[in-house]
C-alpha cells in the first residue's frame, strides 16, 4: 500500500467537498479502491500505486472543471469519473452574456455537446427529459448568433398540439393566442435580452413565433429555427419541417420522447426522424439525460421513479 498528500486551496475544499461533506461523500463511494482522509488542508490517500495515480488524475480533473466552470456537481462528478472529461478542452462554456451581466452558460456535458454539434452541423436534434435545459440552451445558441450576425433572424415554433382545433377561436392576435405555448421560450429570452429589444425583435419580425402549421409552403433562409416540443409533430409534420431549411439556416428541434401528446394511435415525428436521420453525418443527436437535470434537485429523482 502507498499514500499521497494533495494539498488543497481553502476554496478548493469547500466547492468540492460541498455542504456538510455531502460531495465528498460521493467522490469517496466512487473511489471504493482507495482510502481518502482530509486533514486540514491536505487530503490523505492510501491505496496501491496504480489506484492512486487513477484518482489523482479524476481529482485533478475535478479542479480543472471547477475553475473553468464555477460549478461541480455530483452528476458532473459523475461524467468525469465515466471518462466525459474531454469536453474542459473546448472553451464553449460561456454561450452569451444575458441580462444584467448574466452569464448564460452550457452547464452540464450534454448541452456543451449541443454547442459544439451545432457549430459542426445544421441541423441539430436535442432529446432528453424534462429540465436538462434543452429549450433554454437552445434559445441562448439562436441569440448568439443573431448577435453574431451569423444569422439575421429567429424563428421560434412549437406545434401547440394543446389547443387543436380551437386555436382560431382563442381571442386576441395570433401572438396572444400563442403566448401561454410558448412562455417557456419567453422565459429563456427574456434572461437573454433587454425588454425594449425583445420587443423591437418582435415588432420587426428578427424574432417570430408561430405554430408548426404556419411554416407550410415557407423557405427559411438566414434564419436560426427552433422547433419545441417536436415529440408532438407526426412524422409527416416533422418531414414539412425539416424540408423547409433554407441558405445559412441553423435548426434545433428539441423534444422528450416521454411526454408524447399526440393520440395513441399516432406516431412522433421526433422517433420515426430519429430512425430514418441517423445515418445522415451532417445530422446530429445529443441524448440529454438525467445527469443533465438542472432543476430542483427532486426533478431527478421524480423522472428515475416515472421511468
Amino acid at each position: 500500500m502507498s499514500e499521497k498528500f494533495i494539498t488543497l486551496a481553502n476554496d478548493d475544499i469547500n466547492n468540492l467537498f460541498g455542504t456538510n461533506n455531502k460531495k465528498f461523500n460521493a467522490i469517496k463511494t466512487y473511489f471504493p479502491q482507495v482510502k481518502l482522509i482530509t486533514r486540514g488542508d491536505k487530503l490523505k490517500v492510501i491505496g496501491s500505486s496504480d489506484q492512486i495515480l487513477f484518482f489523482e488524475d479524476k481529482f485533478n480533473t475535478f479542479i480543472k472543471h471547477l475553475n473553468k466552470y464555477n460549478s461541480l456537481t455530483i452528476s458532473q462528478i459523475e461524467r468525469i469519473i465515466e471518462g466525459n472529461d474531454n469536453i474542459l478542452k473546448e472553451d464553449d462554456n460561456i454561450i452569451i452574456h444575458g441580462q444584467h451581466g448574466k452569464l448564460i452558460k452550457a452547464k452540464t456535458f450534454n448541452q456543451r455537446r449541443m454547442v459544439s454539434e451545432i457549430k459542426k452541423n445544421d441541423i441539430l436534434f436535442a432529446i432528453g427529459p424534462a429540465g436538462t435545459g434543452k429549450t433554454y440552451t437552445s434559445v441562448a445558441l439562436a441569440v448568439m448568433y443573431l448577435k453574431n450576425k451569423t444569422v439575421k433572424r429567429i424563428i421560434l415554433i412549437r406545434p401547440a398540439i394543446e389547443v387543436g382545433e380551437n386555436l382560431g377561436f382563442l381571442p386576441g392576435d395570433l401572438k396572444e393566442k400563442l403566448d401561454p405555448y410558448m412562455q417557456p421560450i419567453y422565459d429563456a429570452l427574456f434572461d437573454m435580452l433587454p425588454i425594449t429589444k425583445l420587443n423591437e425583435y418582435l415588432e420587426d419580425g428578427t424574432i417570430q413565433i408561430a405554430p408548426l402549421a404556419f411554416m407550410r409552403g415557407r423557405t427559411l433562409d438566414n434564419a436560426f429555427v427552433i422547433l419545441d416540443e417536436g415529440q408532438n409533430t407526426t412524422p409527416h409534420q416533422m418531414k414539412m419541417f425539416l424540408t423547409r431549411m433554407g441558405k445559412s439556416a441553423k435548426f434545433i428541434i428539441t423534444g422528450d420522447q416521454t411526454q408524447i401528446d399526440l393520440p395513441s394511435k399516432q406516431s412522433s415525428g421526433l422517433i420515426h426522424a430519429q430512425t430514418i436521420l441517423k445515418d445522415i453525418n451532417e445530422i446530429s443527436f445529443v441524448n440529454l439525460d438525467s445527469k443533465d437535470i438542472i432543476r430542483h434537485k427532486l426533478v431527478k429523482k421524480i423522472i428515475k421513479a416515472y421511468k
